[in-house]
C-alpha cells in the first residue's frame, strides 16, 4: 500500500494524463491516507512553446507561463476526482526526469506513476525521461502506456 504517490504530468499532452487516471484512482482506492502529488514542469527556454504558447525570439514572461502552467495542470488533474485534502500540486521549471526525481526524493514518495510516450527508434522501450526515472527513482515506479 502506498501512502505518498508522485503523478508527473505532461500537460503538453493531454491523452498521456488520461491514460494514468485509472491507475492512480485504484491506489488511492487502496489506502485511505493516501495522499498524490501532481507535478508538471515546464520546460527550459527555448521549449516553451510545449505550454501551447508560440514561438518569439523574445524571452518569455516568466510570470505568465507559470500561471498558465498551473491553470492547465489544475484542469489535467481533475478527472481523478481526488479531494483536495488528499493531493497538492507542485510546478518546477528545468529537466523533467532532474525535477520528478528530485520531488520524490524530498516528498519521500513511496509510488511514482507516470505515462510514457509510445517508444520510436530513439527511445526503443520507454520515453527517455521514463526510462531515467526507472533507471534512478529510489522507489517503485509504474508506467503506464
Amino acid at each position: 500500500m502506498y501512502h505518498t504517490i508522485l503523478v508527473p504530468i505532461d500537460i503538453s499532452t493531454p491523452e498521456l494524463t488520461q491514460l494514468v487516471v485509472p491507475h492512480v484512482k485504484a491506489q488511492v482506492s487502496l489506502n485511505d491516507n493516501a495522499r498524490v502529488h501532481f507535478l508538471t514542469v515546464i520546460p527550459i527556454f527555448p521549449y516553451y512553446a510545449s505550454l501551447g504558447l508560440a514561438y518569439s525570439p523574445e524571452a518569455p514572461d516568466n510570470e505568465m507561463i507559470r500561471s498558465e502552467a498551473l491553470s492547465q495542470l489544475t484542469e489535467a488533474i481533475k478527472p481523478f476526482n481526488i479531494p483536495k485534502s488528499r493531493m497538492e500540486t507542485h510546478l518546477a521549471t528545468g529537466s523533467p526526469k532532474d525535477r520528478i526525481l528530485g520531488l520524490a526524493e524530498s516528498i519521500q514518495a513511496d509510488i511514482i506513476i507516470v505515462a510514457s510516450h509510445r517508444p520510436s527508434m530513439a527511445t526503443y522501450l520507454l520515453g527517455s525521461n521514463a526510462a531515467a526515472i526507472v533507471r534512478y527513482a529510489k522507489c517503485p515506479v509504474l508506467v503506464i502506456r
